[in-house]
């Protein structure tokens, strides 16, 4: 079954058979599509090829972004339910959110990479290739904005200024503008001179970035591209998307910046949302003092 399938299925059960309140089928319906969506995304998976690390990975996610942790009961319990059809219908042998621990989940911090591992990573792409420069200007870009994989692809080529150094970028309740190093404003300023117009299935294609067919980049076009370039690197973290995210907050934290100029740059509603960066820097201090005083 495809995932639309699955939740038009879902969706007739929860109507039919659980006879849940007008209420209750919005909030699930909501729950489960947006875990499709970061499955789909940032994990390249369908939902009938989900594992138990998956949805720990998404809990993991609504804690880092500052959900309460009535939210993210009620989204497992979605989450769970469509999963319990599932397996009554032996579409799926097993729940995979059955045994997810929310206290366990709700104590781990985001993983980051380090400087050099990202400097590794952004070194990947070919420069001499027309997909390697646009590979280089996508992950460049990501990691000099934080945005999210969606604002990434959802870029068009008027919402770049490269004589100024800034990107539009619309978010999900509003649109930012963010500043760009200049190395990410060279690798757009390549892609968008030298290779984007030879790879546009047509000439007034809006989309800053497109794939091999000259459409619009999709979300898990993007995420292969990122898996690959980690593989190459030989780099064994997890990367997605929001690794990188997560680690240009992170590394703004460890360098001087504000928490409140974080928080504008990624487009957080709430601080508390960025606060989880404070928590990740204390904590690799601490390692550091560990590991280097002779005493401790």
């Amino acid at each position: 079954m495809s995932d639309e399938e699955i939740l038009r299925s879902f969706e007739d059960y929860l109507k039919n058979q659980k006879k849940v309140s007008p209420n209750t089928l919005i909030s699930y319906l909501r729950d489960v599509k947006r875990f499709r969506d970061y499955m789909s995304a940032e994990r390249g998976l369908e939902l009938m090829r989900i594992k138990s690390e998956d949805v720990a990975a998404y809990v993991q996610l609504l804690c880092r972004e500052g959900r309460s942790a009535a939210t993210i009961s009620r989204t497992v319990a979605s989450v769970k339910c469509l999963y319990e059809q599932l397996v009554c219908e032996g579409i799926v042998p097993i729940n995979p959110a059955k045994n997810v621990d929310l206290e366990k989940q709700s104590r781990k911090l985001p993983e980051i990479l380090s400087s050099k591992e990202v400097e590794l990573f952004l070194e990947q792409p070919d420069p001499t290739d027309m997909k390697g420069i646009r590979d280089r200007a996508m992950l460049e870009l990501l990691y000099a904005t934080g945005m999210r994989v969606s604002e990434l692809i959802a870029l068009d080529v008027d919402d770049v200024n490269l004589s100024v150094g800034i990107i539009r970028c619309r978010g999900k309740d509003k649109e930012r503008v963010i500043p760009m190093y200049s190395m990410a404003v060279k690798a757009i300023s390549d892609y968008m001179e030298k290779v984007r117009m030879s790879m546009v299935a047509q000439a007034d294609e809006e989309a800053l970035f497109v794939n091999m067919n000259g459409e619009r980049m999709s979300r898990q076009g993007f995420w292969k591209i990122v898996k690959t370039y980690q593989k190459k690197a030989g780099i064994t973290k997890d990367i997605t998307p929001h690794t990188l995210r997560h680690s240009f907050a992170a590394h703004l934290l460890e360098n001087g910046a504000d928490l409140r100029s974080i928080q504008e740059m990624l487009g957080h509603s709430d601080i508390s949302s960025t606060q989880i960066y404070a928590k990740i820097v204390k904590k690799q201090l601490k390692d550091v003092y560990k590991k280097a005083h002779p005493r401790a």
